[in-house]
């Protein structure tokens, strides 16, 4: 999409500053995107414009940590609580009661706990390729499989470790980590580099897997999700099982499960006109 149909703006929430992209009518239903590891707002460019088009306020932060919104330092100021105070932070910016909520892997991570801390905050809940976190939570208990495709989880607790090797190369680990079935332009690339080389940048994306083990939040909400839920799951996930889709669901009063057999663990960006099309029939 083009930039100039973005206004990119700065938000205080929750006491930090995030930087947020904006676009659609600003009187239409409040609509909030977040982006996971080891992306950035840029991550929607492909679904924002046809959910402006279709009448929604969309709101794409970076978040807590990432490319040009505030980094605090400490691995404890990226819990699970404090992200999803930012969610709610961003909807009490906006003026409204309530938000739809949609979120991809850390981004669909902080969206389930944020339905579950706060759900009269959202009417509704898209999320892609991350299951709820107490089915998460149960699989890495008990399934070996499960602990072996999250290796890197392990890997991040370790200090100055991760932040080195992927600087390396130019950030060719990270590079290499977001390729889905389709191949980025070196326009795209150049982008995701520029994200990840803002100082601070990579130790505060590696700080929300420290803080997953070591500053867990005392107390969950409900495991009951209330609102409407979808779940998109590329089926070729290489980090997530495809089992925990069907138990996330299982946890929502109202949730429907779309598998996109041939996507992967990107599947907004491997499939983004299916992605859509699902978002905008959920949505509306």
């Amino acid at each position: 999409m083009n930039r100039n149909d973005l206004e990119s703006t700065f938000i205080q929430t929750n006491g930090i500053t995030l930087h947020v992209m904006q676009a659609g009518p600003e009187d239409g239903p409040l609509l909030i995107l977040l982006h996971g590891f080891p992306e950035f707002w840029y991550c929607w460019h492909k679904q924002i414009q046809p959910l402006a088009d279709a009448g929604y306020r969309v709101w794409v932060p970076d978040m807590r940590g990432y490319n040009l919104s505030e980094k605090p330092r400490g691995f404890s100021a990226y819990n699970l609580d404090a992200l999803a105070a930012d969610v709610v932070g961003l909807i009490d910016a906006a003026g409204v009661d309530q938000a739809r909520l949609v979120g991809h892997d850390w981004g669909a991570a902080v969206s389930w706990w944020t339905a579950s801390k706060y759900p009269k905050r959202l009417s509704k809940l898209g999320i892609l390729n991350v299951p709820h976190h107490r089915v998460m939570a149960d699989h890495l208990r008990t399934s070996r499989a499960q602990r072996r495709k999250s290796w890197y989880i392990y890997l991040f607790q370790l200090p100055w470790l991760p932040e080195f090797m992927m600087r390396r190369k130019n950030y060719d680990v990270l590079a290499r980590a977001i390729r889905g079935r389709k191949k980025r332009s070196p326009a795209e690339n150049e982008r995701y580099r520029e994200a990840w080389s803002q100082p601070g940048a990579l130790t505060g994306m590696v700080h929300y897997y420290r803080a997953l083990l070591r500053d867990r939040p005392a107390r969950a909400g409900s495991k009951r999700i209330t609102m409407p839920t979808l779940v998109i799951w590329g089926a070729q996930d290489f980090a997530l099982g495809r089992e925990m889709a069907q138990p996330s669901i299982d946890l929502c009063d109202d949730g429907r499960l779309v598998f996109l057999e041939r996507a992967t663990h990107w599947v907004q960006h491997d499939e983004p006109e299916r992605v859509n099309e699902l978002l905008l029939e959920f949505l509306a």
